[in-house]
């Protein structure tokens, strides 16, 4: 189905104005902190001995003055969306000289490794077991698996990482206490046995993540299947005599993925988020980790380079969504009239 020119035109104007709002929402919250990123590096450094006394007041007006914040702070506003209409994320204060978009590159595929992975894992499994345990032609031993996926659903990510690290890792020594991989195996992306450590190391990440959002994904999908399967359509398709599998597959399991791949959009763009705190917990050197470390820091352009990334990555994937509508539903229609 064609989508007009014009709507598309809308919606990217709707993209930029979020992006927009998101950008300025972003600069203000972390201002509004009554801590001083300068005067906590120089403390950390005299305190290291990497810095004196004396020499603190010129390093923090140097800080000051590289950074622009001995300007005002309209002048900072103006200066920072600049930057991210551009696309530069600047230099991190704490770890001068990198740069924020190599942090970011550095870090985020550790984090869709393993959170890309159980997300969209989690959406099959738990669109295909919701599904199957709202129709009501399915076996009813099915109705056994919602309890225990309901339970998982309500504990937090953290919480059930806490309880996986204590029975799996330190009791049971299946899986690493922490880390991405291991600390005496050399890094190369090559070999095979680096790559089996990575993969040993990010299953207990994921499978916390994945127990927790497959049981929402089949809550969803239960609810709008039993809903869908008592519409008219699926009375008459019923009627006319058409099969099982067709009336499943076709009907109902078709017209009830609108809401779940419009939530699915959602989750991957917030994926960065949902791990934060999922990865302090294992110490894994994801860009979630990284965040949390430079909130903790008060890191401005971290933080300002990976919320923007994260918010790119949610609108991006919501207009994606929203012009693939009509492609998986022949009755949505963007044009006029």
């Amino acid at each position: 189905m064609r989508i007009p020119l014009s709507y598309v035109i809308k919606r990217i104007g709707f993209l930029v104005a979020v992006l927009f709002t998101a950008a300025t929402i972003n600069f203000i919250i972390p201002k509004l902190a009554p801590r001083d990123p300068v005067t906590e590096l120089i403390n950390q450094k005299i305190a290291s001995g990497g810095l004196t006394s004396e020499g603190a007041a010129e390093f923090g007006d140097s800080l000051r003055k590289l950074y622009g914040l001995d300007r005002p702070l309209w002048q900072q506003y103006l200066t920072y969306i600049w930057n991210m209409m551009r696309f530069d994320l600047g230099y991190s204060i704490v770890n001068y000289p990198q740069r924020v978009s190599f942090i970011i590159n550095q870090t985020v595929y550790w984090t869709l490794g393993f959170v890309l992975t159980s997300t969209l894992l989690a959406f099959v499994i738990g669109t295909v077991v919701g599904a199957l345990v709202g129709w009501s032609k399915t076996s009813k031993w099915l109705s056994w698996l919602m309890p225990p996926l309901a339970m998982f659903s309500a504990v937090p990510a953290f919480i059930l990482a806490l309880l996986l690290i204590y029975f799996l890792a330190f009791k049971a020594k299946a899986f690493p206490l922490r880390g991405g991989f291991s600390a005496t195996i050399v890094v190369n992306w090559k070999d095979p046995k680096f790559l089996l450590d990575v993969v040993h190391h990010a299953l207990l990440p994921g499978l916390s993540m994945l127990l927790v959002s497959v049981g929402g994904w089949s809550l969803g999908m239960r609810a709008m299947m039993v809903t869908v399967e008592g519409a008219d359509y699926m009375t008459f398709a019923d009627a006319k005599g058409l099969k099982g599998p067709r009336l499943f597959f076709r009907y109902a399991l078709r017209n009830t993925l609108l809401p779940q791949i419009t939530a699915l959009a959602m989750q991957l763009g917030l994926i960065v988020s949902g791990a934060t705190l999922v990865e302090t917990m294992f110490s894994y050197p994801g860009i979630g980790n990284r965040l949390g470390g430079a909130i903790r820091a008060l890191d401005y352009p971290v933080i300002y380079g990976i919320v923007f990334f994260m918010v790119v990555g949610i609108a991006v994937a919501t207009l994606l969504v929203d012009l693939m509508y009509p492609l998986l539903d022949p009755r949505i229609s963007y044009s006029g009239g």
